[in-house]
């Protein structure tokens, strides 16, 4: 199995970052996680989640929260620059922001590594490996645009968590799921979260009232 960087920062959609943790452990593929500060301010308003304690008891906390495995995830500071995902010669399949906020997104076009989230994705991309974004805000200025343009030609992938309605969601979770999947589509790993399109447009029976 792989090893996957994954990044939650402060912005809305925390939920995106629980799923696809929850999905992408329970493939079997180890996680090198980093949750900024402001990352687990929105953790706490949103989910209702905190973590306490030195970082080993945070990651227990992380592994039954997400119902994985010790082995699955390891959690690491965010301040901690000489930790090994710093630095070009550990090896991993790619790394994920998830949510993506405005300020990392920034900070990783100009190349500030301030802490490990930036730096992991500057090695991630000097290294020619996969970087996936999922910037989460909305309008966007031309500031974010740009941003976006520079880190895409440096490399990077932009995925931002924009909702399908052709596999006819029912619940919220229905539509979480299905971005999910897509961004395990990215990695390549292969996945059922969400219905494929085969090009029929045919009704859907088991939509309320019948209109599709």
């Amino acid at each position: 199995m792989s090893t996957y960087i994954v990044a939650v920062t402060g912005a809305s959609g925390i939920i995106y970052a629980k799923r696809f943790l929850e999905e992408i452990t329970g493939f079997g593929h180890h996680v090198k996680l980093v949750v900024s500060p402001t990352g687990e301010q929105i953790l706490d308003l949103e989910l209702g989640f905190q973590s306490e304690g030195n970082l080993g008891d945070r990651e227990k906390e992380w592994c039954a929260f997400l119902g994985c495995g010790d082995a699955s995830l390891e959690l690491l500071d965010h301040d901690d620059l000489a930790a090994n995902i710093a630095s070009g010669s550990f090896t991993t399949a790619g790394m994920i922001v998830i949510p993506c906020s405005m300020g990392t997104l920034g900070r990783i076009a100009t190349g500030v590594s301030s802490n490990l989230i930036d730096r992991a994705a500057d090695v991630v991309l000097k290294e020619r490996r996969r970087l996936i974004l999922v910037p989460r805000e909305t309008p966007l200025n031309l500031i974010h645009l740009r941003n976006m343009v520079t880190v895409t030609e440096a490399g990077a992938q932009i995925v931002p968590p924009i909702a399908s309605f052709y596999h006819h969601p029912a619940t919220i979770d229905d539509l979480i799921d299905a971005f999910v999947g897509r961004l395990l589509d990215q990695l390549g790993i292969d996945n059922e979260l969400t219905r494929r399109w085969t090009g029929s447009l045919e009704p859907d029976i088991n939509i309320v009232g019948g209109l599709w």
